[in-house]
This record gives C-alpha cells, sequence and structure tokens, in this order.
C-alpha cells in the first residue's frame, strides 16, 4: 500500500471524489502497515489528524480552495507543532509540548497541508544514520539492512515508502541532502534565511535550514514557495521570498555552466557514485551544457571547520536543558543545583548529543576560543569566498553527496570518525550559507538509491530546482 500522489489526492478532493478524512484514513493505514518495519514515525494521533481533515473539508464545502489541499505532509521533530509533543528524538524533552508553532509549520498549515505526524530523528539533530534516537532507528526502505541517513533520516523514508506526499527536515551539515540520497527522493536544503527558524529547536543555529522531501520538484516548489518569507519573530529571516515555478518537461538547460570542483572527486569516492555522477553530468552535456571544471580550495578543510563551529553553537544552546524549566527533571537524589544538573543531563542526552556538547564547551574554553573557535570562523569565511568566485565562472555546481551509496546498521558505532567524514561533500554548502538539492539518479548494483548534489549561489533555489527536473526527466527517457 502506498499514498496516491499529491496531484492525484488535490484532483480528487477537488472534483468530490474523495473527501480529506478519506485521503487522511488512507495515510493512517499506510503508516499503519509499514511504520513498524521502518520506525520513520515516532508520533501519529489520528485523532488530531481526523480534525484536521474535516477542517479543510469544511473549508473545502465553504468554497476556499487552498493551494495545498491534499498533501500529506510529516514533520521533523524538531519543529514546533502546538498539537503534538517535539523531543527531537530525545530524552530530555520527552512529553513537552510546544505553546507555539513554527513559521515554517504554520505556513504550510495554513495554505491547507495536512500534518500527518512526527518523524524519527537524530537526537537534536546530531547524526548521519537516524541511530541517534531514543526511539530507535529509522530502516532504509529499500534494503532494511540499511539506515536512512540522517539526521532527517525518518522524514526521507516517510517519503520514500509512500506514507506521506513530502516530510519537513532540517539541514546543518548534509540532514536533509544526505538521507534523501539514501533514500532515493528529492531533499532541498534552502539558502541559510529564505525559510524562517522560529519554531525550530536549535542545533547550531547559524547553520540549520528548514526545508523538504518529497518525490517531485514540483511539490518541493510549491512547499518552499509556502514557507519562505520575512518573518518578524526570526531576525535572521532575509526579506525575500520564492515565487513557485511553473517546470516545463523540455526546458532547455543549453549553454548552462556546470561546475565540477576536482576536491569532491578525490580518493574515497566509491565507484558506483561516481560512475552515477559522471553519468548525470554526460547528460546535462548531452543536452547543451557545458562542463567546467573548478576548485573549491578550501573543502579539505570544512568538515573539521563545521564540527568545531557546530560543536560550539550546540554546547551554547543545549545548556537551556537544565531540569529547572521544562522537560526532563532528576531531583529525587540531588543534593545540590550542581548535582541536579549533572543527573538530569546524563539521563537525558545520549551519547552523540554529550560528545558534542564536551567538543564545544572545550573549543569555547578560555584560552582555547583563538585557536579553535575564531581560526574556525576564518576558514568559514574562505570556504565562503571559494563559492562566491566559483559563480562567476559557473552557473552550478554538480557533486557527489556522500562518498558512498549506504551505510548498513551499526556501521557507525564501530568508527564514528567515519561518520563524520562522510559528511564532507556536504558540510561546505552550511557553512556558505547557499542551497543545494540532493536528485536521484539511480541505484547500485545492490540496489541502493543514489543520488547527485546540485549547489547553487544564494537564493538560486528556482534554477537548482529546473536542473533537477531536467535530470529526473532525462533519466525517466533513458530508461523507458
Amino acid at each position: 500500500m502506498a499514498l496516491p500522489s499529491f496531484a492525484d489526492c488535490r484532483s480528487a478532493l477537488l472534483s468530490k471524489r474523495a473527501s480529506c478524512v478519506e485521503i487522511a484514513q488512507l495515510a493512517l493505514e499506510t503508516i499503519q502497515e509499514k511504520n513498524p518495519s521502518l520506525n520513520a514515525f515516532t508520533h501519529v494521533d489520528a485523532s488530531s489528524v481526523g480534525q484536521s481533515a474535516e477542517a479543510i473539508d469544511q473549508a473545502l464545502r465553504e468554497g476556499n480552495e487552498l493551494p495545498l489541499m491534499g498533501l500529506v505532509l510529516g514533520v521533523k521533530d524538531v519543529l514546533s507543532t502546538t498539537e503534538w509533543p517535539v523531543t527531537c528524538s530525545s530524552k530530555i524533552l520527552e512529553g513537552y509540548r510546544p505553546p507555539f508553532e513554527a513559521t515554517s509549520v504554520a505556513r504550510l498549515r495554513r495554505a491547507g497541508a495536512l500534518l500527518i505526524g512526527r518523524t524519527n530523528c537524530d537526537e537534536f539533530a546530531m547524526g548521519a544514520t537516524t541511530e541517534y534516537s531514543a526511539y530507535g532507528p529509522t530502516l532504509n526502505p529499500h534494503n532494511l539492512e540499511y539506515v536512512s541517513g540522517g539526521s532527517s533520516g525518518g522524514s526521507a523514508a516517510a517519503v520514500a515508502a509512500g506514507m506521506c506526499h513530502a516530510a519537513l527536515g532540517t539541514d546543518t551539515g548534509g540532514s536533509i541532502r544526505q538521507p534523501a540520497s539514501f533514500c532515493g527522493v528529492l531533499g532541498l536544503k534552502p539558502t541559510y534565511g529564505l525559510v524562517s527558524r522560529y519554531g525550530l529547536v536549535a542545533f547550531a543555529s547559524s547553520f540549520d535550514c528548514v526545508g523538504t522531501f518529497a518525490n517531485s520538484v514540483e511539490v518541493v516548489s510549491r512547499i518552499l514557495s509556502h514557507m519562505a518569507g520575512t518573518d518578524p519573530s526570526d531576525a535572521t529571516c532575509m526579506d525575500c521570498s520564492y515565487p513557485h515555478v511553473e517546470f516545463s518537461a523540455d526546458r532547455a538547460i543549453h549553454g548552462l555552466r556546470v561546475g565540477l570542483p576536482k576536491e569532491y572527486y578525490g580518493d574515497g569516492l566509491d565507484g558506483e557514485v561516481r560512475k552515477l555522477v559522471d553519468q548525470t553530468a554526460c547528460m546535462l552535456e548531452s543536452e547543451g551544457a557545458r562542463l567546467v571544471p573548478v576548485s573549491l580550495p578550501h573543502t579539505e578543510y570544512g568538515v573539521a571547520t563545521y564540527y568545531i563551529l557546530a560543536a560550539a553553537e550546540a554546547s551554547s544552546n543545549l545548556s537551556r536543558y537544565d531540569g529547572v524549566k521544562y522537560g526532563l527533571r532528576r531531583a529525587g537524589e540531588a543534593h545540590s543545583l550542581e548535582d541536579m544538573y549533572t543527573s538530569t543531563r546524563s539521563d537525558g542526552f545520549g551519547f552523540e548529543v554529550k560528545r558534542r556538547v564536551m567538543l564545544g564547551t572545550y573549543v569555547l574554553s578560555a584560552g582555547y576560543y583563538d585557536a579553535y573557535y575564531g581560526k574556525a570562523q576564518r576558514v568559514r569565511n574562505l570556504i565562503r569566498k571559494d563559492f562566491d568566485e566559483a559563480w562567476e565562472k559557473v552557473d552550478v555546481l554538480l557533486t557527489p553527496v556522500n562518498p558512498r551509496a549506504g551505510m548498513r546498521v551499526g556501521q557507525q558505532d564501530k568508527d564514528p570518525l567515519q561518520m563524520y567524514l562522510s559528511d564532507a561533500y556536504t558540510v561546505t554548502a552550511n557553512l556558505a550559507g547557499i542551497p543545494g538539492i540532493s536528485v536521484p539518479v539511480g541505484r547500485t548494483v545492490q540496489g541502493l538509491p543514489v543520488g547527485v548534489q546540485l549547489l547553487g549561489a544564494p537564493f538560486r533555489e528556482a534554477e537548482l530546482l529546473t536542473i533537477s527536473r531536467k535530470i529526473m526527466n532525462l533519466i525517466e527517457h533513458s530508461s523507458s
């Protein structure tokens, strides 16, 4: 069982062949069938879903046709909603209900989207496999021996398994693009500041972006057009918008300058992944695009820079979880405030969160701030400058998303450093604040999906989505 496409559901809804309540029921039945083996959703409340679906039907009966009516949407467990708990897949926030709603979620709800449930993620979005979740790992719908990726693995798996049309995720260092590649769906990380972060539980505030998973470019574009735009509740949100683009199947890309950064094609890149990326480049070239070799010389420092800065921001952001204001409190045997802090955080935080908080606290400490944090900020500026110089030569960059097609369950525990290094192709986009998208382009001989990454200049999401649509059309025609 799989949910029909958004286009089919919307057509049935507007033609009165189906109600939103019936669409919601089908989605809930699909989740009930598939979620036990995948663990993509951590919270689904049929009662609140039914009420929301009935409200959409009532609006339609009153003649109020909204643009996202018929869309079934999953929400990552780091985005606040008033009717459900938000736990960030952590024990320390178990049962917490926010008093407000994330701007991104509220805007999609107002546009008619039906929120179906909370999707699993790595605790506080810290991880690359969704194994660092208090609810257990999310498995890959294409092979249950493999993870779905992370940290937004639940969202990617839910869309790939047909349990919802789209899902919101967050991308701090690749947490949308990498699981999208592993699960064979589209995953867009927008320009930093295009979508409000209000209501997003922060991991690293200068990196976090709210983005989208879906199976079609049209759905991604439509969702972004409603989420984007200035928000007085978020000072980092830009005063700009993204107009929904109507995509043409035969839109030409003749003359497009596609950059191939040499630093992304070196040692460590799996042969099957490279072959699929190269095939994609050749397809674009055959359509009139021009392949341009480029260099981003500071890419090799990206992983170290990212983990220093992101950990530092996480250390600051997570200090609010102290057992006093909200969430878990372990005060039973505490003899002092410090004992209560220690007991609460020891029981509430998982191992990976503790590791990153300790690293962040260390690099921010007196005597090490300039040596690590200050230097990393300077390198971040150099990485951003690399991209700025690249846009003078090319329109878009084409790269792998991940060095390999997938990771087996439990593989990260054997070598966590290898997990960090696997972010090498994605973290630089977050350091520079530019948009990126993962586009499914094929599978390995084992049947694992592979995506390619398109990176663009700030606020060039429409161009990335246009090229993505062309790539998917070319692949579809070549396989038919």
